[in-house]
C-alpha cells in the first residue's frame, strides 16, 4: 500500500525561490526549432584563433593532462600580471594576488563566497547578467539591485547607489562593459564610484569580461581610481575577447587576503583549472592583441549596423559602448518583453532574450547579440521588420 505522504523536499530553503537562468530558459526554447536566426546567446562566433587551439593540442600532445598548482600555473600567472599592468594599470604579485579559475563565472562565485557571511546585503547594477543575484543568494547574503535607465545610458549614478546602501552593505559588484545592455563606465562615474565605496567602506568585485571589446569610450576599470586597489577584486578571462568560451578559464586578482579565502573554495571545490586551457590561455596573452583587434573591429561594424537597423524599424535604442549586444525598447507594444520576445521566435524565426531575463529593471525591452554573422543580422532586421509592422497594424 503506498504511503499518504507526500515525498520530502531536500532542497534546500535558500534554493527553493531562485530561478533559472532566463537565457538559458529561452535557449532551450530556441534549440528546439529549425531555421532560427539567433541574436539570444552571447557568444562570439568566431573560433579560438588557430595558434591558440594549436598550443592546446601541442601541450596535449606533450602530455599535459595533470593536476597543476591550486592558484594556476604560475607561467600563466605571470602573463596575467603583465596584461593586467599594461591594460588596467595596477600591479599584483603572481605568486599571491593572482588565482586562475574555471572561466570569470567560477571566479565570481569565489569572491562572492569569500567576502559575503549570512545576512549581508551586495549591492549590483541592474539590467545585468543573470548571475549576480543568485551568487548572492547562493552565499546566504541578499542581493540589491540598483536600477539604472536607458535615457541616462543605462550608467550608473552615485545618487542611485546612495539611495539603496543601508548598515547591512558589504559589496558593490560592477560589470563595465555590461551584459545586457552595453553601458560602459565613464571615467567621473568611476571616480564617484571609487569615492562612495571608500566612505561606506565598501568592497568592491570588478567583472571586466567584455573591456576588451569597448570601441569609441576610454576604457576606465575602478581598480584603477585612488584608494581602490586595496578594496577590488578584479575579474577577467579569456571568454569573450579571444572567442575561448569552451576552455573555461578566468582569473581573479585580489590583495593576499582575499586571494588566499577565495582560492580556499577553489581549493576543495574545483582544485584547479584545467591544464591545457591554462597552456591555451598562457598562448593567448602571448599573441592575441592582431586577433583580438580584428574580432573587436568586425563587432563594431555589427554594432553600428544592427543599431541603426533597430531604430529604423521602430525599436529605439542607444549605442552601446562596449560588449556585443545592443539593449533596444519594446515598449508601448501590447506586449511584455518575454510575450515580445516568443511571438517574434513564433512567427519570424528571430530568437531575441526578453529583457525581463536580466530583472525587473530589463522589462520593456530585448536582448540582441551582434556576435553573429552580418548577412544573418541583416535577414533577422527584415524579419523584425515585418512583426513590428504587423504589431503597429
Amino acid at each position: 500500500m503506498k504511503s499518504s505522504r507526500s515525498r520530502p523536499d531536500f532542497v534546500a530553503p535558500h534554493l527553493r525561490d531562485v530561478p533559472r537562468s532566463g537565457i538559458r530558459d529561452f535557449f532551450e526554447i530556441v534549440s528546439q526549432r529549425e531555421d532560427v536566426i539567433s541574436l539570444s546567446i552571447g557568444e562570439p562566433d568566431f573560433v579560438a584563433p588557430w595558434h591558440i587551439r594549436e598550443a592546446a593540442v601541442f601541450a596535449l600532445d606533450r602530455g599535459a593532462t595533470s593536476y597543476t598548482a591550486n592558484l594556476g600555473l604560475r607561467e600563466l600567472r605571470q602573463a596575467v600580471a603583465a596584461y593586467v599592468r599594461r591594460s588596467f594599470g595596477p600591479s599584483y604579485d603572481p605568486d599571491t594576488e593572482i588565482l586562475i579559475t574555471v572561466g570569470v563565472s567560477e571566479a565570481l562565485d569565489l569572491a562572492v563566497r569569500a567576502v559575503i557571511a549570512p545576512g549581508d546585503e551586495v549591492l549590483y547594477h541592474a539590467p545585468c547578467y543573470v548571475s549576480y543575484a543568485p551568487v548572492v543568494a547562493f552565499a546566504h547574503g541578499r542581493p540589491v539591485a540598483v536600477p539604472t535607465r536607458a535615457e541616462d545610458g543605462f550608467r550608473l549614478r552615485r545618487e542611485a547607489l546612495e539611495a539603496q546602501v543601508t548598515p547591512r552593505t558589504r559589496a558593490l559588484m560592477l560589470n563595465f562593459p555590461t551584459n545586457p545592455t552595453g553601458a560602459v563606465l565613464a571615467r567621473e562615474d568611476a571616480e564617484e564610484i571609487a569615492r562612495f565605496a571608500v566612505e561606506r567602506d565598501l568592497l568592491v568585485i570588478t567583472d571586466e569580461i567584455y573591456s576588451e571589446l569597448t570601441y569609441e569610450a576610454e576604457r576606465v576599470s575602478v581598480v584603477a581610481m585612488p584608494g581602490m586597489r586595496e578594496r577590488t577584486i578584479f575579474l577577467n578571462g579569456f571568454s569573450k575577447t579571444w572567442a575561448m568560451t569552451g576552455f573555461r578559464v578566468g582569473f581573479a586578482c585580489a590583495p593576499p587576503g582575499l586571494t588566499e579565502a577565495m582560492m580556499k573554495i577553489h581549493q576543495y571545490t574545483m582544485l584547479c583549472a584545467p591544464v591545457v586551457s591554462q597552456r591555451a590561455a598562457i598562448e593567448a596573452l602571448r599573441g592575441g592583441d592582431r586577433d583580438r583587434d580584428h574580432m573587436r573591429a568586425e563587432y563594431e561594424k555589427r554594432r553600428n549596423f544592427l543599431h541603426a537597423g533597430l531604430n529604423e524599424i521602430g525599436l529605439p535604442c542607444g549605442l552601446p559602448g562596449g560588449a556585443f549586444y545592443v539593449f533596444p525598447s519594446v515598449a508601448g507594444r501590447g506586449l511584455t518583453s518575454k510575450e515580445f520576445s516568443l511571438r517574434l521566435l513564433d512567427e519570424e524565426k528571430v530568437a531575441c532574450v526578453p529583457g525581463s531575463a536580466f530583472g525587473s529593471a530589463g522589462e520593456g525591452f530585448i536582448r540582441c547579440c551582434f556576435a553573429t554573422d552580418i548577412e544573418d543580422i541583416k535577414e533577422a532586421l527584415a524579419r523584425m521588420g515585418r512583426f513590428v509592422r504587423r504589431l503597429s497594424t
